[in-house]
């Protein structure tokens, strides 16, 4: 039976102050090519990072991310144009359909109207009651 494979899982990053950084610089460029390792680099005195060296697939990565988030709001704002001008003339045509069926409807009525007199059918009145 075959061994499983380990997965690599990336070292955490390690954080050196400016001044080490400055000292170690050259040794900490080489461990981000070979081994991925990504070093933050604080102040002296103060934990907060200011500033990585991380590898450059990484760095590359991050560059892509953020043209590919700028190339998906440009296409998305391109579709929601489209989409609010096809909600726009739609709107507009069948309001246009609306107002040809309502004055079709209101022929018809006209024409029960002059055909059979108020009240004479039953089932007709119903059907006036529930159009009105």
């Amino acid at each position: 039976m075959a061994a499983p494979a380990l997965a690599h899982e990336p070292t955490p990053p390690r954080a050196l102050s400016l001044r080490e950084t400055r000292t170690r610089l050259t040794q900490l460029v080489a461990m981000a090519e070979l081994t991925d390792t990504v070093t933050l680099v604080t102040r002296d005195g103060d934990p907060r990072p200011i500033a990585a060296i991380v590898p450059a697939s990484a760095a590359r990565s991050a560059a892509q991310a953020r043209a590919d988030a700028d190339r998906l709001a440009t296409v998305t704002a391109g579709w929601a144009r489209r989409l609010e001008e096809s909600h726009r003339q739609s709107s507009r045509r069948h309001a246009a359909e609306l107002r040809a069926v309502t004055e079709a409807l209101a022929e018809v009525w006209a024409e029960l109207d002059r055909r059979v007199a108020p009240g004479g059918d039953p089932a007709l009145a119903r059907l006036r009651a529930a159009h009105a």
